[in-house]
C-alpha cells in the first residue's frame, strides 16, 4: 500500500475542525436563529398561494402529483439505480449515486439547521397517500428535497445524454433543457399542490439545487477518476464517511432526516468501494449495454431476477451482522451505546432528560448522538446493500453468463 495522499489528510483534517469549530460556537443555534424567523413567516405568508392552488382539488390530481413525487423519492431512486449499473451505464450509474448522496447530505442538513415549519394543516390540505410521503411530512421543510433532487438529477442526465450521444443539434438542446423544466416544474408544482411545502420551500429547493448541479459539473470528473483509478480510495471513503455522520446539525426536534442522510452516507461508501476494487472487470467503459448483441432484453430482465433478491438478502444478512457485532464492538472498548430501535434492550428512556438537552451545546448533542448503535447498523447495511450492487451480483452474472 502506498504512502496516503497529503490532500485527503488535509481534506479529512478539515472536516474534523470543522465539527468542532463549528460546535464550540454553536453555529447551528447562531444560523438558525438568523435564518428560521424570516422563512417561517414566509411560510405563513404563503399559505393563502396554497390554498388557491388547492381550490382546483381533483382525485386525478392527487394521483398524479402523488404518483409524480413518487418518481423522485429517494426509494424510488434506491430501486433505480441498481438497474443502471446493470444496464451497462456505469458511469452514469456511480456518479448518479454520488450526486444523490450528496444533494440528500447539502438539503437534508439545511432543513435541519434552519428548521423550518411546513405549511400549517389545516387549513393546508396535505395529501400523504404513501407511508413515504408520511415519513416526508415529519421532516423540516425549507428546502424542498424534491425539488432539489430533481432539478441536480435531471440537469445532470441531460449533460450525460448530450455529452454521450456527442450532439451539437442546437434544437435537441433546447428540447431537452424545456423538458427538464416542465418536469421540475410539475415537481414543485405538485409538492405545493400535495400541502407538502410553500413556495418559499420549492424557491430554496431550486436555488440550492442548481447551485449543486453547476458545482458538480465542475467536479464530476476529478471525482470520478478519483473512484475508478485514485489511490487510498477505500479507507479516504471510509474515514469522509465516518466523519459525515458528525458534521451534521442537530434539529430543534429529531426528524427522518439524519436517518436517510446515514442510509445514502452507506450507499455511496458501498459503492465507491466496491467500484474501485472491481472497476475493471465490471465498470469500465467497454462492458456490454443494454439493447445491444452483447446484453439483450432477456438478459437483462435474467439480471434483474438474479439481482434484486441477492442485494434483498445482502442487505438483511448485513443489518443482522451489524446488529450482532456493533454492540460486542463497543462493549469491547468501553463505549457506552444506545439503541432507539433496531436493539429493544438497549432502548434508552431519556424523556425526563429534556430540558437539560435542550442547554446543551450542539457538540454534546452530537456526542451522545454517535452513540446511538442504530447509526452504524444504518450506515452498514446499506453500504453492504451498495456493494452488492456493484461486486457480488456483477460476479453473479459473469458466473451465469448474464
Amino acid at each position: 500500500m502506498g504512502s496516503i495522499p497529503g490532500w485527503q489528510v488535509g481534506f479529512l483534517c478539515g472536516i474534523g475542525l470543522w465539527i468542532v469549530i463549528s460546535s464550540i460556537l454553536n453555529l447551528t443555534q447562531k444560523l438558525r436563529s438568523l435564518i428560521q424567523p424570516w422563512v417561517s413567516r414566509q411560510v405563513i405568508s404563503g399559505t393563502p398561494t396554497i390554498l388557491r392552488i388547492q381550490k382546483y382539488r381533483h382525485e386525478s390530481l392527487d394521483a398524479f402529483f402523488s404518483g409524480l413525487s413518487c418518481v423522485v423519492s429517494v426509494p424510488f431512486y434506491t430501486a433505480f439505480l441498481p438497474l443502471l449499473f446493470w444496464s451497462g451505464h456505469g458511469k452514469l450509474a456511480r456518479q448518479m449515486t454520488l450526486l444523490m448522496a450528496f444533494c440528500d447530505y447539502l438539503g437534508n442538513s439545511v432543513k435541519d439547521a434552519v428548521s423550518a415549519p411546513r405549511p400549517n394543516s389545516p387549513p393546508v390540505r396535505r395529501v400523504t397517500a404513501t407511508e413515504d410521503e408520511r415519513e416526508n411530512a415529519m421532516e423540516y421543510g425549507m428546502p424542498s428535497s424534491h425539488t432539489l433532487n430533481t432539478v441536480c438529477l435531471s440537469g445532470y442526465l441531460l449533460h450525460y445524454v448530450l455529452t454521450y450521444t456527442q450532439s451539437t443539434d442546437a434544437s435537441l438542446l433546447l428540447a431537452g433543457f424545456a423538458m427538464m423544466c416542465l418536469f421540475v416544474g410539475l415537481i414543485g408544482l405538485g409538492r405545493i399542490y400535495l400541502g407538502m411545502h410553500s413556495l418559499i420551500d420549492i424557491i430554496g429547493g431550486l436555488a440550492f439545487g442548481t447551485a449543486i448541479l453547476a458545482f458538480w459539473l465542475t467536479v464530476h470528473e476529478y471525482i470520478d477518476n478519483f473512484v475508478v483509478s485514485g489511490q487510498n480510495v477505500t479507507t479516504f471513503w471510509a474515514a469522509l464517511s465516518f466523519l459525515l455522520l458528525f458534521a451534521y446539525p442537530t434539529p430543534e426536534i429529531p426528524t427522518p432526516s439524519f436517518e436517510y442522510h446515514t442510509a445514502f452516507n452507506g450507499v455511496a461508501l458501498g459503492i465507491v468501494s466496491g467500484v474501485q476494487q472491481t472497476y475493471h472487470q465490471f465498470h469500465h467503459e467497454n462492458v456490454a449495454r443494454i439493447f445491444t448483441p452483447q446484453l439483450t432484453l432477456p438478459a437483462f430482465v435474467g439480471r434483474i431476477l438474479v439481482g434484486i433478491p441477492t442485494i434483498l438478502l445482502v442487505k438483511f444478512c448485513s443489518k443482522a451482522l451489524a446488529k450482532w457485532s456493533l454492540p460486542i464492538v463497543a462493549n469491547t472498548l468501553g463505549i457506552p451505546i444506545k439503541s432507539t430501535s433496531y436493539i429493544p434492550t438497549r432502548t434508552a428512556s431519556n424523556s425526563g432528560k429534556k430540558s437539560d438537552d435542550v442547554k446543551q451545546s450542539d457538540y454534546l448533542q452530537k456526542l451522545q448522538a454517535s452513540f446511538d448503535v442504530d447509526t452504524g447498523i444504518r450506515l452498514l447495511q446499506y453500504a453492504g446493500l451498495a456493494w452488492s450492487v456493484v461486486d457480488l451480483v456483477p460476479s453473479l452474472f459473469s458466473h451465469l453468463s448474464l
